[in-house]
């Protein structure tokens, strides 16, 4: 295959750089400068392992889901030393998976989590210091959570997420090894990589889950929806990073600071 075929396969599959470095074992930044034009002759054995990828045997299934609530999300292969279908895996396959894998296990499926970047961790950063603070300055009985920290969405053995941040402002079992049940607002940063899952598929997993508040950041934009899901039209509200937020769950007596925000992760004046 050239590469002008491999990158229209690639998009027929439905398939994310990310996605095709886990189904292929070729490194992402690989397969970045590769379908960039960065690397103009890749290696020989490197274009076998894409092709093999690319041209998956009659029972490898690449779908999308039809349902409204997961609309666009394309389902992503499993990484390769796991062997069952998407949506058959449980926790005992979570938990089968080497600790230096991140992953979040989301109906049965698995979603593999790159490492976030250094923007990511000065937002998440600043979040959590202002959070806490909040938290800590008007008595509220909250504990403030940071990825990766299992969380048992559902309470079954199909769910398994790791929001970036989340706040628990109820007691909880400190000896298990995950949090279970929905926490009251969760907090998603969104990457490249992450998107599709974040603004539909957990949407409305968190919803249904219990999910009281749910914040997803988008750093490019710079700006911030956030969902009252006391609200039953599931519109969230924009604000940009140049706004002071109110946190619902806190009754209005809590507010992140963006602009605060903005100055530790861009360095602004």
């Amino acid at each position: 295959m050239t590469i002008e075929e491999m990158k229209a396969r690639k998009k027929e599959l439905g398939l994310s750089n990310e996605a095709l470095s886990r189904l292929s074992g070729i490194p992402f930044s690989t397969i970045q400068k590769i379908f960039s034009g960065k690397t103009g002759s890749p290696r020989q054995v490197t274009i076998q392992a894409l092709e093999k990828a690319l041209l998956p045997a009659p029972d490898a299934v690449y779908t999308i889901p039809n349902d409204t609530a997961r609309g666009h999300i394309v389902r992503e292969a499993a990484a390769a030393y796991l062997n069952k279908r998407q949506g058959e895996y449980t926790l005992e396959d979570y938990y089968a998976i080497p600790d230096e894998r991140r992953v979040e296990l989301i109906d049965g499926e698995i979603f593999d989590m790159a490492a976030p970047s250094a923007l990511h961790q000065l937002i998440l950063g600043e979040l959590y210091v202002q959070f806490k603070a909040c938290a800590a300055a008007h008595g509220l009985p909250c504990r403030i959570f940071l990825s990766p920290c299992d969380v048992q969405l559902d309470n079954d053995d199909k769910t398994m997420v790791q929001p970036d941040l989340f706040i628990l402002c109820r007691d909880f079992d400190r000896d298990r090894r995950s949090i279970a049940g929905a926490p009251d607002l969760t907090v998603e940063i969104l990457s490249d990589s992450t998107r599709s899952k974040d603004l539909l598929l957990k949407t409305y997993k968190y919803k249904n889950a219990g999910v009281r508040e749910y914040w997803i950041i988008d750093p490019k934009k710079q700006e911030v929806l956030v969902y009252d899901f006391s609200d039953e039209d599931l519109t969230p509200v924009h604000y940009s990073f140049d706004d002071v937020i109110p946190v619902h769950i806190s009754g209005g007596t809590c507010s992140i600071d963006f602009a605060a925000v903005k100055k530790e992760a861009f360095f602004t004046k």
